[in-house]
């Protein structure tokens, strides 16, 4: 059986995590920081080379090589992924996928506005929570959680995976996924594309996803940590 600090130890971070999302949200510190970057006229840095061309369209398509690399991985497994079983593969695969589509899906169905529709930084929008389901600020929506971020975030699945085979290297993949992420929804919030709950929240929800799947393969294949986890024949 795994042990308990394996079990329960993510979900305490979970919680925590959670508690200082919503801590932010409530700040009000969203506007906060995208004041410094915007004014009536809109975002100076909106088209800015690097952050459009590099941060944004070439991270966009960077992205899909690692995520190639896992789903092919699964049937023929190269580097790191050697050393996995090729259930602890599919999961990797697996829940970076159904991270990437739960952002993707959430961003379609939000009614939320980016910081450069809102009037105060030269839209015809109005500041409305992105928790006042229901709710329109008249701009076109679309825009939470930061879907951008998460071709970083996707990523922290990997984090569940390695741990049973080297603790170091889990989490050495879990603070390059988190530092993309954030790197990524800076790069965005410079350009007034997000604010910072909605990097915050997709950093949380991608994270939670990972969580949650890897808890139902380890109940539904309660091997233990070190051993190979085996798809059933």
């Amino acid at each position: 059986m795994y042990p308990l600090r394996t079990t329960y130890k993510p979900l305490l971070w979970t919680l925590l995590c959670l508690a200082c999302v919503i801590l932010w949200d409530a700040s009000g510190f969203d506007l906060l920081l995208a004041r410094p970057w915007g004014s009536g006229q809109g975002f100076a840095l909106k088209d800015n080379w690097f952050l459009s061309n590099v941060l944004h369209e070439g991270a966009r398509r960077a992205a899909w090589l690692p995520t190639l690399w896992l789903v092919i991985g699964v049937w023929k497994p190269t580097a790191v992924l050697r050393r996995l079983s090729r259930l602890q593969r599919v999961q990797w695969a697996g829940t970076t996928l159904l991270a990437l589509a739960a952002i993707a899906t959430f961003k379609q169905l939000s009614h939320t506005s980016c910081p450069w529709d809102l009037a105060e930084f030269g839209g015809h929008a109005s500041w409305v929570s992105h928790w006042s389901l229901g709710m329109r600020d008249g701009g076109p929506g679309r825009c939470f959680p930061a879907g951008h971020a998460s071709a970083g975030f996707a990523f922290v699945s990997g984090y569940f995976a390695l741990r049973g085979v080297s603790i170091a290297q889990a989490r050495a993949w879990l603070a390059g996924a988190l530092l993309v992420g954030f790197v990524l929804g800076a790069a965005q919030q410079l350009r007034g594309a997000h604010f910072m709950s909605h990097t915050l929240w997709t950093g949380w929800l991608c994270w939670t996803i990972a969580w949650l799947v890897d808890a139902a393969v380890r109940k539904l294949y309660p091997a233990a940590p070190d051993a190979p986890r085996e798809l059933a024949s």
